[in-house]
């Protein structure tokens, strides 16, 4: 710090260091100090002296013109020590040659006791300071002096003029950022207050630019922003370290709008380096901001979209996509929703429920259909919602003139005023699919939350009809599954089967609504004999097509069971007519281009191929047949699982039936297994859902239903019971169908079993034998019926028929009579005419039994009729009727 002397003026001075108004004064002059010493003042100038930015230089000339005083601040212009200068003439070592001879004359001029101001060029040679040497303008000022003897001097001081310019270009951009930038300007001093503001700014806050002079933030900004724009000053001002995009919000004068402003604040110097304030640059940016919000807006509104893209939909539950319709809305667009369905539609009616039916007579104010609450969320606990609080699950009606009314009734959204609770803003969104209303979606913000607008609402919008197009498939899936489901429960046996020998339990699960009906079935076939077909398939593939085809398959099973043939010849017969599913007109692949060669037909008008209309029906099947008489099963299998006996005492096994191809490849022949099988034994035949599924490996399964049968000599019902328990069938993934049956056989008392000569005396004695059989059975009713139906199939027999004749008689649920021989020639039916004397025996056992026919064995065939037992109280049937109708 320099000291100069000076006197001091006595308005200026104060003697109150504390402050009043001298130190104000001297505030607002560049806080200059004084210091009182005698009857001299010294003035301390701190940094930031016009000397510090103006380089300043004096030096003196002798009488002789040579340089005889050199100041330090000539030393820091020029570059030059005093040891080298003192002594010189500065016209030789400074000015350029071309100008000496002009500043001779002026030398000599200024000797004479003249003044001069003007510009020199200077240029120095080079040293170590200035290798190059250097070169510049200065203005200088030449005053002449005396020495103490009398003699001409002068006194030199010498201005740069590049530093001047510098100054002149710095005032020029201060005045463009004060009177011309679009910016706001600020500077605020070491004591954080206002020193000066540009136009910008002053027209923002209003008023004059010097009438901010001496303001702080506080005059500005809310007290929390403006403590922090403080101390971000603070730190600058101590640090030096620039802040930068600071952010900060607050209203301006006449306007309530919350304004955006982006500070930039960095430390200002003074020449000599020393801090003297803060700058700060700021930009209004509330538009910047809210381009930014909606920008915001539009990718939440799109992540919002994307998630119920994501997570709407993943079900074909009704109520369970109504909940995830509210997890992606509650709480990422709203803090309350409910979603409202049409009964109607969750009942299952065929009406679309938002085109008729939805409003009722209007002059009695019912208002709309009933609806049931499915779904509602909440991010805000015990917030009422809407004038009368509804349960999920619970029914309830719209009054007419209600908003909810009119948006279902209208399809539009409306906004529900406030309720001058907790709610602020409340949507209610029809819920739209395929031109179709089928219920209501209400979003709900509390205070606190922004209310809806029209972007909002477009958003709600948007998401209730993306619910409600899964919602709707979801209900057209749902009543497809249910006719499916219906169609295929109808092919099953209905109730409990029942066979001769046989105690029989089944059970048959569904898939969810996930998987689609299956194509699993079983079935129980009475045959004659008392013996009993039992059938499990299982077709592969899901849904009505599956059901359709299963119950083709089961139709064609059951016919021919009818026909009495052996299992594997049930089996190919069944491979021919699955082959023959997918094509047109039912014909196998394989003779499809024969037979169309043979009709001349061609391909379809169309253009499509036979690849084009024909699908492939595949199945896995088995077939058994149980005879209670000799207690042996025959197996057939067509690609199924084994079937699983256990024998008293003994634990669970699978037989070793050969599995063969499924059903619909074709090309290979099925095998037949003979099993004779205990009296009290336990066969279970079941599908590949009941061991089989994504987590539980067919081997494991397998083992486990095993382990599963460990006491078979409980109630069967108590045995399917306990399977379906134990093992995992609620995986979904497809059908479980379980038939399990328990080996009876017949009581050898329930049966008669005689072989008769081949003649003709054998006719009397098989009546003979037929009576007394009756009489034991205590069936005398029957036994005039028997005696003659019998003596009209034996006396086939010996007619028509070879070797030796076997009569069998058997009781259970119905008498059956069978007559064996060993001829191939099956008999058949026909109509004798008026004039015929014979021809009317197998009518007569047609009308006089309950059911006939023949089938063929081993070593000939079998004719057969059955009988209905008597009931309780009832006489026998009077075969008149049935005589005379011969006739």
């Amino acid at each position: 710090m320099r000291e100069i002397p000076a006197k001091a003026s006595a308005e200026g001075r104060s003697d109150d260091p504390s402050g009043g108004p001298g130190a104000e004064a001297a505030h607002q002059a560049g806080d200059v100090r004084w210091q009182k010493a005698g009857d001299t003042a010294w003035q301390t100038s701190p940094p930031g002296s016009l000397y510090d930015y103006v380089r300043v230089a004096s030096f003196s000339l002798g009488p002789d013109g040579l340089v005889d005083q050199w100041s330090s601040r000539a030393e820091e212009l020029f570059g030059v020590p005093a040891e080298q200068a003192v002594g010189r003439d500065p016209l030789e070592s400074f000015v350029p040659a071309g100008h000496r001879a002009d500043g001779q004359r002026k030398m000599a001029e200024i000797l004479d006791g003249r003044e001069w101001t003007g510009t020199v060029p200077f240029h120095l040679p080079s040293s170590g300071q200035h290798p190059g040497g250097l070169e510049g303008v200065a203005e200088v000022y030449l005053m002449p002096t005396r020495t103490e003897d009398g003699r001409r001097g002068a006194v030199c001081i010498v201005v740069d003029v590049r530093a001047l310019r510098r100054i002149e270009t710095d005032l020029a951009a201060s005045q463009a950022i004060f009177g011309q930038s679009p910016f706001g300007f600020l500077l605020f001093d070491t004591a954080l207050r206002v020193r000066r503001v540009n136009r910008r700014f002053a027209a923002v806050f209003g008023g004059d630019a010097e009438e901010h002079r001496g303001h702080t933030v506080h005059d500005y900004l809310p007290r929390p922003e403006a403590d922090r724009l403080a101390a971000a000053l603070r730190r600058v001002l101590e640090t030096g370290e620039s802040a930068t995009d600071m952010q900060f919000v607050g209203p301006v004068p006449g306007s309530a709008e919350r304004r955006h402003w982006s500070l930039n604040l960095y430390r200002v110097h003074s020449g000599s380096g020393a801090p003297i304030g803060v700058a700060g640059l700021g930009t209004d940016v509330t538009s910047r901001h809210a381009a930014a919000r909606e920008a915001a807006h539009a990718r939440r509104n799109l992540a919002l979209l994307n998630e119920a893209s994501a997570r709407i939909g993943n079900s074909l539950d009704l109520e369970t996509t109504a909940r995830e319709l509210l997890d992606v809305a509650v709480p990422g667009f709203c803090d309350i929703a409910s979603v409202d369905l049409f009964q109607g539609l969750l009942k299952g009616d065929e009406t679309p429920p938002g085109r008729s039916g939805q409003w009722e007579d209007t002059a009695s104010g019912t208002g709309s259909a009933p609806l049931r609450r499915v779904a509602f969320a909440s991010a805000v606990a015990d917030v009422p919602f809407g004038p009368e609080p509804v349960e999920v699950g619970a029914v309830h009606r719209y009054p007419f003139a209600s908003p909810c009314a009119d948006a279902l009734r209208t399809a539009r959204s409306r906004q529900l005023p406030a309720d001058g609770g907790l709610i602020r803003s409340t949507l209610a969104v029809p819920m739209v699919a395929h031109d179709t209303v089928i219920g209501l979606a209400q979003f709900a913000r509390t205070k606190g939350s922004e209310p809806f607008g029209e972007r909002d609402r477009a958003l709600a919008s948007e998401l209730a009809a993306r619910a409600a197009v899964c919602i709707d498939n979801a209900r057209l899936y749902r009543r497809e599954h249910e006719r499916a489901l219906i169609l295929q429960r109808s092919l099953l046996p209905p109730g409990a089967p029942e066979a001769a020998g046989l105690d029989i339990a089944c059970r048959y699960l569904p898939g969810n609504a996930a998987t689609e009906v299956g194509g699993d079935w079983f079935d129980v076939i009475e045959l004659p004999g008392h013996r009993t077909a039992l059938v499990i398939g299982d077709v592969m593939g899901r849904g009505l097509r599956a059901a359709v085809a299963m119950g083709e398959l089961r139709t064609a099973v059951r016919t021919l069971a009818l026909l009495d043939l052996e299992p594997a010849e049930v089996l190919s017969a069944l491979d021919e007519i699955a082959r023959g599913l997918g094509t047109p007109g039912g014909i196998p692949q394989a003779t499809l281009p024969r037979a169309r060669r043979r009709t001349g037909g061609g391909t379809p008008a169309s253009g499509a191929t036979d690849a084009d209309l024909s699908e492939v029906y595949l199945a896995t099947c088995v077939y058994a047949v149980y005879d209670p008489v000799t207690r042996r099963c025959t197996f057939a299998n067509a690609g199924h699982l084994p079937p699983v006996l256990v024998e008293p005492g003994e634990s669970a096994l699978m037989l070793d039936v050969p599995p063969g191809m499924p059903l619909g490849v074709g090309g290979e022949p099925f095998e037949e297994v003979e099993v004779e099988i205990a009296e009290g034994s336990l066969l279970a035949l079941y599908t590949d859902g009941l061991v089989e599924s994504r987590d539980h490996p067919l081997d494991e399964g397998l083992q486990a239903f095993l382990g599963t049968l460990t006491e078979p000599a409980r109630p069967l019902e108590d045995v399917c019971d306990h399977v379906l328990g134990s093992l995992y069938t609620r995986h979904g993934e497809d059908d479980v169908a379980l038939l399990m049956a328990r080996m009876q056989g017949l009581a050898q008392n329930s049966v008669g079993d005689w072989t008769l000569p081949r003649e003709p005396v054998s006719v009397g004695r098989a009546r003979e034998l037929s009576r007394d059989q009756l009489a034991a059975w205590d069936l005398e009713s029957l036994a005039d019926t028997t005696e003659l139906l019998v003596s009209e199939l034996v006396t086939n027999a010996l007619r028509y028929g070879e070797g030796d004749i076997r009569l069998r008689l058997l009781l259970d649920s119905t008498l059956v009579c069978e007559v064996w021989d060993a001829g191939l020639v099956q008999p058949r039916r026909r109509r004798a005419r008026d004039t015929d004397e014979g021809g009317r025996g197998l009518q007569l056992v047609g009308l006089l039994s309950a059911a006939w026919g023949s089938r063929r064995t081993p070593h000939g065939k079998t004719v057969w009729f059955e009988l209905a037992l008597p009931k309780s109280g009832e006489g026998p049937a009077d075969p008149t009727e049935a005589l005379l109708s011969l006739f």
